[in-house]
């Protein structure tokens, strides 16, 4: 695996959880076409059939993280990868641990990481989209809290611990999130679990100010990343909310401004990444 990378100041040191494709892989991409190097997490899932879906997202979602790798590289930057699933015994150490090893320490933080399951209150074999739609159960609780929520927060706690004990003075943390406090049907899960991310992520903001860390959250339009079928466009296009579907690239742009030095001033900001219907 080589030696390890000695820092230099002017470079920083990024974290971005769930990057093997999509919204994560992009954003791994983006800022390391901003300077930053980039240790990436993964987890390849072997998810069951499910008609309501691209087979290629199975694809995707079984996927290395091989192919950022070599986007990076041939941005010219400096990426590693790890495949470790968050909700184990002393993951966060681990994914901080790693990102040291082989660069330096790190000061940006990028929780995209999700184990999306679809679960519902109601009795329904399938969503308003046509995906498989379990029954609330402690397994989707746990499946979707255990990564969007709990994980996250330990991520946030192992940065802010070690930037604190270093005496660092800047430092970046983006959420990604879907849901929020209104509800999410037929996601509900999946829903709490990302309003849990946004609340961790508030206090983040409010409480590790005076050490120069800035703490936001993306709530992107509909993405693209792989999941997107012709009924789905055609909701986004019936929607008064929802707007147009996006491409990762997209949201990735949003991300990597919000983890720069232009953006000292903002933070504690839920950003609704989206734009308005120009028809």
């Amino acid at each position: 695996m080589g030696e390890p990378a000695v820092p230099t100041p002017e470079r920083r040191v990024a974290v971005v959880t769930g990057a093997n494709h999509g919204i994560g892989a992009a954003t791994a991409i983006a800022l390391a076409e901003a300077g930053a190097d980039v240790l990436v997490t993964y987890l390849r899932l072997a998810d069951a059939v499910d008609p309501g879906l691209p087979a290629a997202y199975a694809v995707d979602r079984a996927a290395d993280a091989a192919d950022v790798l070599a986007a990076i590289a041939a941005a010219g930057g400096r990426g590693g990868a790890l495949e470790v699933d968050l909700t184990g015994p002393g993951a966060a150490t681990a994914v901080f641990d790693e990102a040291e090893r082989r660069f330096g320490p790190v000061s940006i933080l990028v929780n995209n990481a999700s184990s999306w399951q679809a679960d519902s209150f109601a009795p329904a074999p399938q969503d308003h989209l046509g995906r498989v739609l379990a029954a609330v159960s402690p397994a989707t609780i746990e499946r979707n809290l255990g990564v969007d929520a709990r994980a996250g927060a330990l991520l946030i706690a192992e940065l802010a611990r070690r930037h604190i004990a270093r005496g660092a003075t800047w430092g970046r943390i983006v959420g990604l999130t879907s849901g929020g406090p209104g509800g999410f049907p037929q996601e509900v899960s999946y829903g709490a679990a990302k309003a849990a991310l946004d609340n961790y992520t508030m206090s983040a903001a409010a409480e590790l100010a005076p050490f120069g860390i800035t703490a936001n959250v993306v709530h992107p339009p509909v993405t693209d990343t792989g999941w997107v079928t012709e009924a789905v466009r055609e909701f986004v296009a019936d929607s008064q909310d929802l707007f147009h579907v996006a491409r990762p690239d997209e949201v990735a742009e949003v991300i990597a401004f919000l983890c720069s030095d232009r953006a000292g001033l903002v933070t504690a900001n839920v950003v609704h990444a989206s734009v308005p219907r120009t028809e």
